[in-house]
């Protein structure tokens, strides 16, 4: 089995979560034209025609795109431990919150993505603080819906605390960091309880630090690229 996949990507950070809490064994492979590259995407292409990440590959050669669906997929095929909640709500909750991460926060980012990847001078502050207005907004539906008992949804690791947490790396440091905003979570104490408690688990704690790493690598290798003019 193999995983395609970056680290800097919240997308792929959940089926990694499921990966490392089963024991499932693949092979990670980071394909090339993603993030802060000038390389084509090329045979990528192939393996996953929508051309995004991450996309799993069984020992078969069956290939499967999007994170959401992988999981789902690993879920049923390797179905302990679970990391769906067995109540009904519960795991709607878990899905409310994925999507909330998907289609608000990471939507809210782009952005600023965007600006990330251009050297300072172009930047437009007027552009910053829109979407930081936006991240705000997304970072407080979370916090309406996100757990007090330590985890995302329920009392037990699920893939919400795998698409949260590269989200609140970049929420509440890559951007105050980059940009020079305040962090939001002090203002969302729910959202700023769950954060604390969750970093102590040791699974999100090693998606944590992927992501810190590669938000750092991600970073150096824009401002090359800014300095080159390209």
């Amino acid at each position: 089995m193999k995983l395609y996949q970056t680290y800097a990507s919240p997308f792929p950070t959940r089926v990694r979560l499921i990966l490392y809490a089963k024991g499932i064994e693949a092979e990670i492979i980071e394909p090339p034209g993603f993030h802060a590259s000038t390389e084509s995407k090329g045979e990528y292409l192939k393996v996953n025609p929508i051309g995004r990440v991450p996309t799993l590959v069984l020992d078969d050669g069956r290939a499967l795109p999007e994170s959401e669906v992988i999981c789902e997929y690993l879920e049923d095929a390797f179905p302990g431990p679970s990391l769906r909640p067995a109540d009904p709500w519960e795991r709607a909750r878990m899905r409310l919150i994925t999507r909330i991460c998907d289609f608000y926060l990471v939507m809210a980012m782009v952005p600023l993505f965007n600006l990330s990847a251009r050297s300072r001078r172009h930047w437009d502050r007027q552009v910053v603080e829109a979407a930081t207005g936006k991240v705000a907004e997304a970072l407080a539906y979370l916090e309406t819906y996100i757990g007090e008992q330590g985890f995302a949804v329920g009392e037990a690791l699920s893939w919400a605390d795998g698409a949260i947490a590269p989200q609140l790396v970049l929420a509440s440091e890559w951007i105050p960091d980059l940009f020079g905003t305040p962090d939001p979570l002090p203002a969302l104490p729910k959202l700023a309880a769950y954060w604390r408690a969750i970093q102590s688990d040791p699974i999100v704690a090693r998606l944590v630090a992927e992501t810190r790493a590669a938000i750092a690598e991600q970073q150096a290798a824009a401002k090359a690229l800014a300095r080159a003019g390209t």
